[in-house]
């Protein structure tokens, strides 16, 4: 093939000495996946920084019911998988933090972005990755820097339409399988209920409907 792409996330920089050192054509490319999680885990860190921020100041609530502790799922789902209480909490983050339903915007913004062709995507990666570096949210200014400095790559993401998508999904079931069966000690026991699990078979047992 006249090129490769590479695909990694963030923290896997130990695989471009190995890729170019045998595949000098290849391109490095980040699953888009990894760049919505980027926004998300900046997000996220936004939102326990105000709820401790209105612990601090008497104002929170107990536990769930606090609108912005509670607000957590509402925030970092998409908007069309919201249901009509997520909904609700995402109007109350509105109403009342500005820091955060700030945030809420640019991570919104930047996922529409990787929805884009990358010739429209391209001017507006770079003017969100501006507009986050001067918000004047920590968090999201770091990002900032991080998105314009990694452009070329993520532009090459959009471009190739490539994405790791099916194989994290996978990989999720495996570690919530692991979970399910407390550890196993026989590794085939593991491998047998990963295909299952993986395989796309609807078994009916006897007497269960």
């Amino acid at each position: 093939r006249e090129s490769i792409q590479v695909i990694t996330g963030d923290g896997a920089r130990w695989i471009d000495e190995c890729a170019f050192r045998w595949c000098p054509q290849a391109e490095r490319i980040l699953d888009g996946f990894h760049i919505v999680s980027w926004a998300t885990d900046a997000l996220d860190k936004v939102r326990t920084a105000a709820w401790r921020d209105a612990r601090k100041a008497g104002t929170a609530a107990k536990g769930a019911k606090d609108p912005v502790k509670g607000a957590r799922w509402a925030l970092l789902k998409n908007p069309g998988h919201l249901t009509a209480g997520q909904k609700a909490q995402l109007e109350c983050v509105a109403n009342t933090n500005e820091t955060l339903w700030e945030a809420y915007k640019l991570k919104e913004r930047l996922r529409m972005i990787l929805r884009q062709d990358a010739d429209e995507a391209a001017p507006m990666l770079r003017q969100w990755a501006a507009d986050a570096s001067l918000s004047g949210i920590e968090e999201f200014s770091k990002l900032g820097e991080k998105i314009d400095r990694r452009r070329f790559d993520i532009l090459r993401t959009i471009r190739s339409g490539l994405s790791n998508a099916r194989l994290e999904a996978v990989n999720n079931k495996i570690k919530t399988t692991i979970k399910m069966g407390y550890g196993y000690r026989n590794l085939g026991n593991l491998i047998a209920l990963v295909m299952l699990k993986c395989g796309g078979l609807n078994l009916q047992l006897p007497g269960r409907q």
